[in-house]
């Protein structure tokens, strides 16, 4: 997941930056002054000067405003002094009119500017810190080349409550995909959680199923350790999610559901929907039930073969008709591309089929197995 440009940035000129645009404001003003020029003298047309200026705030800074304006200024003083009435009293009034309302507009230019720097400085460190929580995954590890996407539903947003990580064993790849319950910056507080508790235990040599029950119990401590006797009915926090660990010599995926959606396998032509055995409580309600027992699912995963691994977002996206998104039909068609353009090509795919806009997070990790293993560091 590459990091994407900073958006909001201030709002600069530079030469040549807007040729167009700038053709606008001066183009105003010469019409207005042949025109002006050309009508009869009882026809005063040079009020209208004051749209320069005007339309420059649209697209120019301070600086380029205040310019404009003053070219207005000194355009109202050239039909003045073509009409022997510099000194007039309306002349007079025009001139001074037009300074008040371009010297208006640079100032709110300026004040405009310095609240658009002020949140380009906020913005830039809040998507730093996303994507401190939300890290990229590895291209390579091991014997599988990886490939992840991340779509918000909240504009402006760089994460929602969708999660994803990695982590390496000595023989092996972990990862981890879920979804938060709820959205905001509750979903986003309980998903960096679940992340840091991943990320701290998923290198180990532990089991699976001890990993899925140390993230259960975090979730669970982190939802109760503040509540008190009258908060019985504060909403429980919970994710779904999915627990993989894939060997690096062993052509198999061992997997732990937590009543997330089941995976997608492509393999040759085929494509194979790994629907668990046993589908578990999602992660932080394993209070409900008096012991944990988690049932690890093994599948095959071949060289070549590639897996897909999505939150509910991608499948629940609806296109104008309401129709939902036909993942399996649409990836079928780009199952032999590297995970990088799998991802890329689901990503454009599925905006277009949601019209730009989705209603929840979407999340995919695409894995591919082959090529030689690479030692982890």
């Amino acid at each position: 997941m590459p990091l994407r440009p900073i958006r909001g940035s201030p709002r600069t000129w530079q030469p040549g930056h807007a040729p167009a645009l700038v053709v606008i404001p001066l183009a105003l003003i010469a019409a207005v002054v042949t025109a002006d020029l050309l009508a009869p003298p009882h026809i005063h047309l040079g009020p209208l000067l004051v749209a320069a200026p005007a339309v420059s705030v649209a697209f120019a800074g301070a600086r380029l405003t205040s310019l404009i304006g003053l070219l207005a200024v000194g355009a109202q003083m050239l039909i003045g002094v073509y009409r022997e009435s510099l000194t007039s009293a309306n002349i007079d009034a025009q001139i001074a009119a037009l300074v008040v309302v371009s010297a208006l507009l640079v100032v709110f230019c300026l004040v405009r500017d310095r609240r658009e720097r002020q949140l380009h400085r906020v913005r830039s460190v809040a998507e730093a810190a996303q994507h401190v929580l939300l890290r990229p995954l590895p291209r390579r590890s091991g014997p599988l080349r990886i490939g992840c996407l991340y779509l918000p539903a909240e504009e402006e947003a760089e994460m929602g409550g969708d999660l994803y990580a990695a982590a390496r064993t000595p023989t092996s790849t972990r990862l981890l995909i879920g979804d938060v319950r709820g959205k905001g910056l509750a979903a986003i507080s309980h998903a960096a959680l679940l992340l840091g508790a991943f990320r701290a235990a998923a290198h180990r040599l532990a089991t699976l199923p001890r990993l899925a029950i140390h993230l259960d119990g975090a979730t669970r401590w982190d939802s109760s350790q503040w509540r008190s006797a009258s908060d019985e009915d504060t909403d429980e926090f919970f994710a779904t999610a999915i627990f993989m660990d894939i060997p690096d010599d062993e052509s198999v995926v061992h997997m732990i559901v937590c009543g997330h959606p089941p995976p997608l396998l492509f393999r040759d032509n085929e494509v194979t929907t790994l629907r668990p055995k046993a589908s578990h409580l999602p992660i932080g309600l394993g209070g409900m039930v008096d012991a944990i027992e988690y049932e690890v699912e093994t599948s095959p995963f071949e060289t070549d073969d590639l897996l897909l691994f999505y939150t509910d977002g991608v499948i629940e996206a609806r296109d104008a008709k309401g129709r939902f998104y036909p993942l399996a039909e649409r990836a079928a068609a780009w199952a032999k591309d590297d995970p990088d353009e799998v991802v890329r090509k689901l990503r454009d795919d599925l905006l277009d089929h949601a019209q730009g806009h989705l209603g929840d997070d979407a999340a995919v990790i695409a894995i591919r197995r082959g090529g030689p293993a690479t030692k982890p560091p």
